[in-house]
């Protein structure tokens, strides 16, 4: 394949989780920049009963019988999903991605329907905004923790950021966590693949963070205050703020969802308490 400006391969699409929010919006502006010039997908996931709750009271009075009540309110979701889709995809394209919408039936939540389209696609990644809650809040489960659990292919997760976070994301340089093992270099090589002709800094979280491998030689090393997951995404947001990075990268071991929540991993720590961009790689990708 060939290559545009940006150096990604011609033809690679990437896949955007669009719900029409706040948090999605700025997923939008934000992915733009750090993934510049990519034909992009734009994703409604919708199911009944998700119509408007005026209109369904409405529909709901003037169906005659309970198979004509399905299909209007099948037919009504439809089109608000198409409408929806069609907003995100124009502003897609006003962020300067070629952009489609799609709008699409699913069964379950719309994190794991998006991580199952990114395999049919194939995506080369895909990209979901995130409400930024940390804590006990974040146990709860949410599009982008579900995408990041189940997607096959790297998921980019973009927070609530300031301002000069979100200038940051074009042009600072991409930090990636790595701890010696075969997932974080994986998630090395493909961020390079993905963001090609940015900046990379290696950081190995060390000390009492309880990190037992060693990091690659030309790791930066820092060191964690604390032990565990929480400590060593502390320690990266902290390099993050003072690199002025514009990504950062973390690869996952392959656990599944429960164990993920239940032992809380460094990617997932990440994932809740770093305010840059989080690009998640896992090593099926």
């Amino acid at each position: 394949m060939t290559e545009g400006r940006s150096g990604q391969a011609a033809g690679a699409v990437i896949l955007v989780g669009f719900d029409g929010s706040r948090e999605a919006s700025g997923a939008i502006a934000v992915g733009a920049r750090v993934l510049p010039e990519v034909a992009a997908r734009v994703v409604t996931v919708w199911a009944p009963p998700g119509t408007d709750p005026v209109l369904r009271r409405r529909i709901t009075r003037r169906a005659r019988t309970l198979d004509e009540l399905g299909t209007w309110i099948e037919h009504e979701c439809a089109a608000a999903a198409e409408d929806v889709a069609a907003d995100g995809a124009a502003l897609a394209r006003a962020a300067g991605w070629r952009a489609e919408p799609l709008a699409h039936r699913g069964h379950g939540d719309p994190g794991a329907v998006l991580a199952r389209l990114a395999g049919e696609l194939p995506a080369a990644a895909v990209v979901v905004g995130s409400r930024g809650l940390g804590g006990a809040a974040a146990l709860l489960g949410s599009v982008s923790d579900l995408a990041v659990h189940h997607s096959p292919v790297p998921v980019l997760v973009v927070p609530p950021l300031l301002h000069a976070e979100r200038a940051a994301a074009a042009t600072g340089p991409v930090l990636v966590g790595h701890d010696g093992s075969a997932g974080a270099e994986h998630a090395r090589v493909t961020a390079g693949a993905l963001l090609p002709g940015r900046a990379q800094v290696v950081v190995h979280v060390g000390a009492g963070s309880g990190v037992a491998e060693a990091g690659p030689p030309d790791a930066v090393a820092v060191t964690g205050h604390g032990r565990g997951a929480r400590a060593i995404a502390a320690a990266l947001d902290a390099e993050a703020v003072a690199r002025d990075a514009g990504v950062v990268v973390v690869g996952t071991r392959g656990r599944t969802a429960l164990r993920e929540v239940v032992l809380g991993s460094a990617a997932m720590a990440v994932l809740h308490h770093v305010h840059r961009p989080v690009l998640v790689v896992p090593q099926s990708a």
